[in-house]
């Protein structure tokens, strides 16, 4: 046995020399052992040959029955390794994987966030409101974009007609509650991120309870009495808040913070338009896209809030217009007469 082991030894040897593939390597063996299993099997008990390639067969098939549980071993171990995602350290902890640099490396490599910007974003705790049109796209990217912490409140459950622009739901979760639909959806891209589903209607009563634990708020709703409370709330935390807005082809965004001199969202909007003049989506239709766009700017503007990179839409309002392709900007300006933020008060 030991002189076959040897001739396998000098094969290892050449096809390393002579860089041959492990293919290659693995059929000469093949025919090695072939070789010597057939000389074991015809020539007689004694023969020369014989004894110099093992003696018996039986030596040999215990021989191959422990390099087989060896090699099975190995690739089982290797198995596993595949199917089970890379480790994923605590959301807060200090420096990043090996598995995180990678997949931040984009960011990192961009001048305006960098390591100490992926970090801060990897620190910050976002809540939004809503898990629909606006809510799924914004939602995909603080994921990807690795926020630390994610909180989501939304009481609907995922439905058929949402499937034409909600992208973060899929159909087999129709009837599921659309945070929960939304944590496996996100958790799929990202399992270094903290998700937080609050399957329940935003209140006055529970607003601030909810908000207060998060550094900044997006607001995704689609009606007016959700808006005034999540900005009533941010003004009273001093909460800064990315709210937005759609309507059939038609986005706007800003980012309101009053407790840096900005206008809050009811300087802009001081009451609510008579019924009828604002249709929801459900009224007067949405193109499919135009969330998809609306809601990736809110990701924007928040990864750009935390990082300290550019300049964020405080103090203007961005109007998108898809069916023109066409942007603008508006000044927007704090009202010292506004009932919410005026003259620097909270609400009651």
């Amino acid at each position: 046995m030991g002189l076959v082991l040897l001739v396998a030894l000098v094969i290892l040897g050449l096809g390393y020399a002579f860089k041959a593939s492990n293919a290659v390597q693995a059929s000469v063996l093949a025919v090695l052992l072939a070789a010597v299993l057939i000389i074991q099997v015809t020539l007689p008990a004694g023969n020369g040959l014989r004894v110099a390639t093992g003696g018996s067969l039986q030596t040999w098939l215990i021989f191959l029955g422990v390099v087989g549980l060896i090699a099975a071993y190995i690739l089982g171990l290797k198995w596993v390794k595949r199917r089970v995602p890379a480790p994923v350290e605590a959301v807060q902890s200090g420096a990043f994987s090996a598995h995180e640099l990678e997949r931040y490396a984009r960011h990192i490599v961009l001048r305006e966030i960098g390591g100490s910007g992926q970090q801060k974003l990897k620190k910050a705790r976002v809540l939004v409101i809503g898990a629909g049109g606006l809510g799924s796209p914004a939602l995909l990217y603080l994921a990807a974009a690795g926020v630390g912490t994610i909180g989501i409140v939304d009481d609907d459950a995922v439905s058929l007609s949402n499937l034409q622009r909600q992208v973060l739901h899929i159909d087999k979760r129709i009837g599921m509650p659309k945070v929960f639909s939304a944590e496996i959806g996100l958790k799929a891209i990202n399992p270094h991120v903290e998700i937080l589903p609050f399957n329940r209607r935003l209140t006055a009563e529970n607003a601030a309870e909810m908000m207060q634990d998060f550094d900044l708020v997006l607001d995704g709703s689609d009606n007016f009495s959700t808006r005034y409370l999540v900005n009533a709330t941010c003004v009273a935390l001093g909460r800064p808040l990315i709210s937005a807005a759609i309507s059939q082809w038609e986005g706007q965004i800003s980012l309101f913070d009053p407790a840096t001199d900005a206008p809050c969202y009811a300087c802009v909007f001081p009451e609510a338009p008579a019924d009828g003049l604002a249709p929801s989506c459900a009224e007067a239709g949405v193109m499919g896209a135009l969330p998809g766009v609306v809601g990736s700017m809110m990701a924007v503007e928040a990864i750009k809030f935390f990082t300290g990179a550019g300049q964020v839409l405080k103090g203007e309002m961005l109007i998108y217009d898809a069916l023109y392709g066409e942007s603008r900007k508006l000044r927007v300006q704090r009202r010292d007469d506004c009932k919410v933020c005026g003259g620097g008060r909270a609400i009651h």
